[in-house]
């Protein structure tokens, strides 16, 4: 069976799907046709159901809950790996502030509305343009993710403040950034196949870091190796072979936060 498979050409991902997309394990005869796109395309592709299988925002996800199913492995969950809002070290931020975001239903996004309600001027962005858009003056500040973090103060911006940070001191838990979601519709025979190829593929590369290498780099062409490994190791963790208690906790609150309901998100 031949499923379309949407996640994003970043580290993190390409590691976790590198065995399953190149049949380093055994796909159980499910073959994948793989779509990249940045994670707000792939949040409103989810919306409109064009994917058997994607990464997504939890954010976005609390808006298609009844189409998609959430599958334990290949979270991006952590601690100190939340979304930061950057400025330059001049800038005095207002409730008028320009700020540009990554994307309206991107969970950086639904953090700073939690964080600082009164923001509410925002310019959706890709998110590898962010940087630029505030050293250029083009936005007051911005809502940096992904290898953004680990390349904003070279650039000689500053923190406002770790989003991520400020979740886990309200909440004691680790943020829920993205996870893996597949249609409902699929058989329950596919969707347990697809659940344990996904987690045997995130296993194989815990046990493996090296041989996903060249597709990571293929898809990560401009970043130093430095930032890559950097990338991979903060949101590539135990969280994402499984959910665990603490791990499932912290998306109800996410859901709870967002007015949501918990209840038949998570496929077992």
């Amino acid at each position: 069976m031949k499923l379309t498979l949407g996640f994003s050409p970043c580290p993190n991902d390409t590691f976790i799907f590198d065995a399953l997309v190149h049949h380093k394990i055994d796909t159980e005869g499910l073959d994948f046709e793989v779509v990249f796109a940045d994670v707000e395309q792939l949040n409103k592709w989810a919306f409109q159901g064009k994917l058997d299988i994607t990464k997504l925002s939890y954010n976005a996800f609390t808006h298609c809950v009844n189409n998609y199913v959430l599958l334990d492995s290949g979270s991006a969950l952590g601690n100190n790996c939340g979304p930061l809002l950057i400025k330059k070290p001049n800038t005095i931020l207002t409730m008028d502030s320009k700020i540009a975001i990554p994307g309206k239903y991107t969970t950086a996004n639904m953090l700073l509305n939690i964080a600082f309600p009164k923001y509410q001027n925002k310019v959706e962005t890709l998110f590898s343009e962010i940087e630029n858009q505030v050293l250029e003056g083009i936005v007051d500040a911005g809502l940096i993710i992904h290898e953004s973090r680990f390349t904003y103060k070279d650039k000689g911006l500053d923190k406002v403040m770790d989003l991520g940070e400020f979740w886990e001191t309200e909440t004691g838990l680790p943020i829920p950034l993205g996870g893996i979601v597949m249609k409902r519709e699929l058989p329950f025979s596919e969707q347990e196949k697809i659940e344990r190829v996904l987690r045997k593929s995130v296993e194989y590369a815990f046990a493996n870091p090296y041989s996903s290498a060249d597709f990571v780099k293929c898809h990560a062409q401009e970043m130093e190796k430095k930032v890559v490994d950097a990338h991979i190791a903060l949101y590539v963790n135990d969280y994402s072979i499984s959910l665990g208690e603490k791990g499932r906790k912290a998306v109800k609150l996410l859901f709870k936060k967002s007015g949501h309901s918990f209840d038949n998100i998570l496929f077992s």
